[in-house]
């Protein structure tokens, strides 16, 4: 098989803070921005490369979702344990510092880890965990 990633999804509860987020902290380019109001469906992705995308969603509005798990979904996001990406930098001080002179939540600073990363972390405006690893 020849697979590659295309786009993977994270969710959103505020589009216009989303988009902020991903294009003017991480530098991302917006892509697509499908729909109205908080229902936006929007991609974006890294400059430079084109064939990977992030989807930012609503969360939770499939219909053959219940009341029940929306609550779920929302209070998982609130609490920033529904969803999370892994990037990579190899300026990872640097990387680190823009986004904290954005104000984004952090939740690690650089860290070497034991096994055998030095990476930080800090949520999107939606409690997304983005966790950054240094390309060594």
């Amino acid at each position: 098989m020849d697979l590659s990633i295309h786009t993977t999804v994270l969710p959103h509860d505020d589009p216009d803070a989303a988009v902020a987020f991903y294009r003017d902290v991480l530098g991302f380019e917006v892509r697509k921005d499908v729909g109205q109001g908080a229902m936006r469906w929007i991609t974006v992705g890294p400059v430079g490369q084109p064939d990977t995308s992030l989807l930012l969603a609503p969360p939770a509005i499939d219909p053959g979702i219940t009341d029940a798990e929306r609550r779920t979904v929302t209070e998982m996001m609130a609490k920033g344990t529904y969803g999370w990406i892994l990037l990579a930098t190899e300026d990872l001080d640097g990387t680190f510092e823009k986004v904290r002179a954005h104000d984004a939540e952090i939740v690690q600073e650089p860290t070497e880890q034991p096994y055998g990363v030095r990476d930080c972390a800090f949520r999107d405006p939606a409690g997304n965990q983005i966790r950054i690893q240094e390309v060594r």
